[in-house]
C-alpha cells in the first residue's frame, strides 16, 4: 500500500481529475475547483498534481501540447488527439507485441511499456467541415 498523505486539497484535485473524462490541464483543474467553490492557490494545485502523479494515483500526459494533461485512468491504454480542437480521447487498443519487438530490435532497448498517441480529426470537427 502506498504511504499517502491526502490532504483535503489533494483530495479535491484528485476528485476533479478522477471525474473528468477530457484529460484536463492544470489550468482546467483549477477552473473546475473554483466552479465547485474551492479557493486553492495555483501552486497548491500544481503541487497536488505532482504529488498524485508521484504516488501513481494519476498519470501526467505529455501529448505534444504546451500544457500537460492529467488522467486518473491507470490501466494500459493509448490516446488520440484531435488536430483541430485539441480534444483528447482514450484508445483501448493495445500496442501490438510485434511493434514492441521491432522497436527493441531497432533501438537495442528492453521495452517495458509503450504509450502511443494517435492524431487525427474528431467526429465533431469532421462534421463541422462537412456541413
Amino acid at each position: 500500500m502506498r504511504n499517502l498523505n491526502l490532504t483535503s486539497q489533494r483530495q479535491a484535485v484528485y476528485d476533479i481529475v478522477r471525474n473528468s473524462h477530457d484529460h484536463p490541464t492544470a489550468a482546467e483543474v483549477m477552473n473546475r475547483l473554483v466552479e465547485q467553490g474551492h479557493n486553492l492557490a495555483y501552486g497548491t494545485v500544481y503541487n497536488s498534481l505532482r504529488y498524485l502523479t508521484d504516488k501513481q494515483m494519476i498519470r501526467e500526459l505529455k501529448l505534444g501540447e504546451a500544457a500537460s494533461r492529467y488522467d486518473a485512468r491507470l490501466d494500459d491504454h493509448q490516446h488520440i488527439l484531435c488536430d483541430v480542437c485539441g480534444a483528447v480521447d482514450e484508445v483501448m487498443t493495445h500496442v501490438p507485441e510485434e511493434w514492441m519487438n521491432t522497436v527493441a530490435e531497432e533501438t537495442g532497448y528492453t521495452i517495458s511499456h509503450a504509450h502511443v498517441v494517435f492524431g487525427g480529426v474528431c467526429p465533431a470537427c469532421k462534421n463541422k467541415t462537412v456541413n
